[in-house]
């Protein structure tokens, strides 16, 4: 979800918020082992309250969402809230949840939000998308939002990609609702396709099937809560198995990927309620077991560093580190420090540098070789 994109408009100095607080240089950075890599870890943006998602404007200006709602703008060394996000249902795991700044950010102006948006029945997955023009989020308006609302407080999904084409795919969670994972009647537990005002893309795979929700790309997901693009074009994603069976899946058009016909989980507390595989689905390319309650999702190809094009790179919730994941053989090595406490989300910036989120110690943080 990131690209090199020119300059952004200044912000008035009078939005300008005591915390949290952006860090200049290469303030209190630690050398780290990252395999092979000696790598600086320094916390760029601290006094976060539960970030969730980053994304990245012109000059090395950041966007930082928060669950309870609030939206920040870290740009010139000054740390901003932006007014005009939309109101969020801030329960369980529900609130603001991922942005997307498009490719085309220079001339549009246009943030994407994700969100757990309150309706009938209580909560559901929604999509919209605003203008930021002098500090404040313009215009925002829902673009999509789940057919269906529930209570429970789990299960968003969430992440939102921008693909080489154009269009926009965004995660679903199935809402703690397992069943509906697999009913195509339901937004539950998909990846969904759709053009930048919210329509359906006409060569969906569902488009013509009068019982399907169009928006529709793939489904039979549990809630993948990472989402990622290769240099290929292909996309990927990472989800939260049950107890056990945390999934990297490789996304194709129309695929079912098994929730909850088929898992590497178990029940929590013990015991198998359904196979490993089973036929007509597609099984993970990578599993964790235990679960490592995986969150964000990078697949590196900046210049910084050579030797990680490729890798994926994946946030652990559950046990604190980034895992970097080969593709050839899945093969994988953990960074695991002070730092990588509840990583909430990875990305690569436009200079090439790694970014993460830890929850824990509400701080962004920046990686760069070590020198």
């Amino acid at each position: 979800m990131t690209s090199r994109r020119p300059p952004a408009r200044p912000l008035p100095t009078a939005l300008v918020l005591l915390i949290p607080t952006l860090l200049p240089g290469l303030a209190a950075a630690e050398t780290r082992q990252a395999g092979d890599l000696s790598v600086e870890v320094t916390p760029a943006v601290t006094g976060l309250d539960m970030p969730w998602s980053i994304d990245f404007l012109p000059r090395g200006g950041q966007l930082i969402t928060q669950i309870d709602g609030t939206l920040l703008l870290v740009e010139d060394g000054e740390t901003t809230e932006v007014p005009g996000t939309p109101e969020v249902w801030a329960n369980g795991q529900g609130g603001l949840l991922d942005i997307l700044v498009p490719r085309d950010f220079a001339e549009s102006r246009e943030i994407y939000l994700s969100y757990s948006k309150p309706m009938e029945g209580g909560a559901g997955t929604a999509l919209g998308v605003g203008t930021l023009v002098d500090g404040e989020l313009q215009d925002f308006h829902e673009i999509f939002a789940m057919s269906q609302g529930s209570d429970k407080g789990q299960h968003f999904g969430s992440r939102i990609l921008e693909a080489p084409d154009g269009t926009l795919y965004l995660t679903v969670g199935e809402r703690g609702e397992r069943e509906a994972a697999q009913d195509l009647s339901r937004h539950n537990g998909s990846v969904l396709r759709l053009n930048r005002d919210g329509s359906v893309p006409e060569d969906n795979p569902f488009v013509d099937d009068g019982e399907a929700q169009p928006e529709i790309w793939s489904y039979g997901h549990r809630n993948a809560q990472g989402l990622a693009l290769d240099a290929e074009g292909a996309i990927w994603v990472n989800e939260h198995g049950p107890q056990g069976g945390d999934e990297i899946n490789r996304i194709e058009k129309g695929a079912n990927y098994g929730w909850p016909l088929a898992t590497y989980g178990e029940e929590y507390g013990g015991g198998r309620f359904a196979p490993e595989e089973t036929e007509n689905t597609t099984g993970p390319l990578h599993q964790w077991t235990p679960s490592i309650a995986p969150s964000g999702y990078a697949i590196y190809e900046g210049d910084l560093f050579p030797s990680l094009r490729g890798v994926h790179l994946v946030g652990s919730l559950k046990f604190d580190f980034i895992s970097a994941l080969s593709p050839e053989d899945w093969s994988e090595t953990r960074w695991e420090w002070p730092e990588t406490a509840r990583v909430r989300d990875v990305t690569e910036a436009p200079d090439g540098s790694i970014w993460f989120l830890s929850e824990t110690e509400g701080t962004a943080y920046r990686i760069t070789p070590a020198e």
